[in-house]
Parts: structure tokens; sequence; C-alpha cells
């Protein structure tokens, strides 16, 4: 295999080099990088000529990488990533100037919970600031945070917390309840596990813990609808006798658009947390950091009653998660 030194590298060639291995497309990648497909193409061809590997090859919508472009790819982004961080180290974030984008992963629940307060905190002091919500599985988060296509993933996701490289905070804690409508003729007996075995059930598909508290209930037999998002629970349960069971602030949020009952029996699971989580090579810029620091400080200071449906944050559990220092 040819020797390559560093010194040979056009830094735009890892650049287009990444931003194809991303979209597995040329097109996709000339679109990122506000470049000409032609000039995508013929930067790629200089890279592959230098690193004498095909690097991607065409494939069904696109194209693929080879085994060496996978070998190259996590190297090339942590990369970039650091000597990005490194030049933007010195600089002042002044979040009133800042036109910077920011991609966030939340759960539609998540979405509907936080964003109403961020977008209003940042109306009022970062108005060019953009924010991206993406919404992606569980299992893809992880990987995302890792490559940079994420800055910042919000949600009960336990399976980050033993993910190496990747940093978290506590938001708040939450607990399950079951919720239901207001003149349901079983409101007054679900006292235990036993008695919610006579309710039938909504799921929303995207949002897997409560799915996998009705599991470990032994309900899942008793599921009847099974939706992609949460929109549409409220009006359904409102006009049935079907139940969601949905963490606490969740519920509260429904039953303040509709006429909705929250029950709270002993459903014998644990509470949880909702934390913060992001990339250790992004802790130290000055805009991830500051963004950080707002969405802990909403979390921790918003008023519990505009909890239900008013577009604020309930108030955090006892032990308060640090906020971040970040400049004002």
């Amino acid at each position: 295999m040819r020797t390559v030194n560093v010194e040979q590298i056009d830094l735009n060639l890892l650049h287009v080099f990444a931003a194809v291995h991303d979209t597995r497309s040329v097109g996709r990648a000339a679109e990122r990088l506000g470049l000409s497909q032609p000039a995508t193409s013929h930067a790629l061809t200089r890279l592959r000529l230098r690193l004498a590997d095909p690097l991607f090859v065409r494939a069904p919508g696109g194209v693929r990488p080879t085994p060496r472009a996978e070998r190259l790819a996590p190297q090339v982004r942590a990369a970039l990533q650091m000597l990005d961080a490194a030049l933007r180290e010195a600089e002042r974030f002044d979040p009133a100037r800042s036109g910077r984008r920011f991609a966030l992963h939340f759960s539609d629940i998540g979405a509907d919970l936080f964003l109403p307060p961020l977008m209003a905190e940042l109306a009022r002091r970062a108005p060019a600031l953009r924010l991206q919500v993406v919404q992606l599985a569980p299992d893809e988060v992880g990987a995302a945070l890792e490559q940079g296509r994420l800055d910042f993933a919000v949600g009960h996701l336990p399976a980050l917390q033993a993910t190496p490289g990747i940093e978290h905070a506590p938001l708040m804690s939450e607990r399950y309840v079951v919720l239901l409508r207001a003149g349901h003729p079983l409101a007054g007996t679900l006292r235990d596990r036993a008695s919610l075995a006579r309710l039938a059930y909504v799921v929303v598909q995207s949002h897997t813990e409560p799915a996998r508290a009705l599991q470990q209930l032994g309900l899942e037999p008793r599921v009847q609808l099974a939706l992609p998002h949460f929109m549409v629970v409220p009006p359904i349960l409102e006009a049935t006798d079907l139940a969601l069971v949905a963490p606490r602030r969740a519920a509260e949020r429904f039953a303040g658009r509709a006429a909705l009952r929250i029950v709270e029996p002993d459903l014998g699971l644990p509470p949880f947390t909702v934390a913060l989580h992001w990339h250790w090579r992004q802790a130290q810029d000055p805009g991830h950091a500051w963004l950080r620091g707002r969405l802990q400080a909403l979390a921790v200071d918003a008023p519990a009653s505009a909890a239900a449906g008013r577009g604020g944050l309930s108030r955090a559990a006892p032990d308060r998660p640090r906020a971040a220092s970040a400049p004002a």
C-alpha cells in the first residue's frame, strides 16, 4: 500500500470525503458543502488518486463506501471536528449575533416539552441562531453524536450512559402515569397493577419506553391501538375508553388540552431520568456550552405551573443538575 503523508492531503478533500460518507451521495454532499457536483466529483477523484483506493462505489440511490473508506471515516471525522474545535476555541461566542446551526434529537413529546420555551428564549437572546430537530431511533443516536450529525440528544436514553465519548447531564426526574378520559368508568378503580389489566391501551411506536413499561407490566396483549406519533393521542383518548401510559409531564400537557384525567396507580416502575447528551469533543466549544447551559436552565428554573399546556417545563426533581458554565 502506498504511504501517504498528511502534508500531501488537501484539507478540503477530507471535508468532501466526510460529506460523501455521511450522505452516501455525491450530489447531496455537494449541496451540503455549497459546491457544484462536478467540483465535488473532481475533489473525490483527487483523493482517490492520492489514497489509491476508489473510496466509494456506485450503489442504488447513491454510493457506498469501500472497506478502506469505512476504516478512514471515524478518524477523518474526529480530526476535522478536533481541528474545528481548536480553531474556534479562542473565539468568543456572541449569542446575540451568532447564526450557527445546531442539530438536536428529541422525541415528539420531548420536542413539545422543550421547544416552546427554548425558542422563546432564543428569540430574546439569540435571534439568529438556528435549530434543526432530528428524530432518530434510540440505537442511532450515539453514532450521530459521534459523527457530528447531532449536537445534542435530549431524552431518556439509557444506552448512551455507557457509550464511550458521550457526556451527559440530568435534566429532570420523571415517572409513568396513566392518562384516560375524564369520565372513564374505570378511573376510580385503578389502584394497582392487577387493576390495569381491565384497560385497553394505545401506544406510540416512536416512543419506546412506555411500550416497554406495558411489557414489564404484562399488559402488552391489552394494546388495542399503535400510532406513529403522539399528536392524535389526546382526541382519541377523549373519544374512547383507551388509556395511555406516559411520562407525568407529557400527561399534564395532554390533560391541559383535552378533557383527560391523570391516574397514578402503583405501577411498580421506577422513576427515570431525562438527560442531555453530547459528545466530549464538543464540550469546550463556546457556542455548544452556551446552548447546553440554556437547555439545563430551562429544565431547572421553569415554574411548575407552566407545565400543563402553556409552553413551559415543570420544575426538575430536588437533585438539581449542575448548570454548565457558559457566557450569558
